[in-house]
């Protein structure tokens, strides 16, 4: 094993009528479906979407860092 890491990062967007924290997990949960050595996470972005007054939903832009295979 390599003692140097090469990482790569993936925008994704989580959403959300409870919570931002739910809106990040759910984006990393369905993340790591399909890629490999998740290690962190940025949020770019925090937005929502009101109905009557209200926050009808939370929608979290993220930055998912992996580390790539090998390294």
């Amino acid at each position: 094993m390599s003692s140097h890491h090469v990482y790569k990062k993936v925008e994704v967007v989580g959403s959300s009528t409870t919570s931002i924290e739910e809106a990040i997990e759910h984006a990393i949960s369905e993340t790591s479906k399909s890629v490999k050595n998740i290690e962190w996470f940025e949020v770019q972005e925090t937005r929502g979407h009101v109905v009557d007054g209200k926050v009808a939903h939370y929608q979290v832009v993220i930055k998912v860092g992996f580390r790539t295979e090998n390294s």
